[in-house]
């Protein structure tokens, strides 16, 4: 049994120790998640060093978590308003 199945015997601090858990858990993974962005921003100072450009380079990431299909009709969408406004 994993530690998400509760079982039928249980006393009455076990609910309290199951809470205890989850917002443990949720502690752990949100360090984890503030770790790991701090590495995200290292990684673009890194790249900016380098002579990138890091505001294109974070769009290449966007659309790079897209579907082919929604980058395309985008890009159509946005072919179309430039056209309307006169852009090249």
């Amino acid at each position: 049994m994993n530690d998400t199945t509760p079982t039928k015997a249980t006393s009455n601090s076990d609910p309290t120790n199951k809470l205890r858990t989850l917002v443990d858990r949720i502690e752990r993974i949100e360090d984890e998640k503030d770790a790991m962005a701090s590495d995200i921003r290292d990684i673009y100072a890194e790249a900016k060093d380098h002579g990138y450009d890091t505001k294109v380079l974070r769009a290449v990431m966007r659309r790079r978590k897209k579907e082919r299909a929604e980058i395309e009709a985008f890009d159509s969408e946005l072919g179309r308003y430039e056209s309307a406004l006169g852009a090249k």
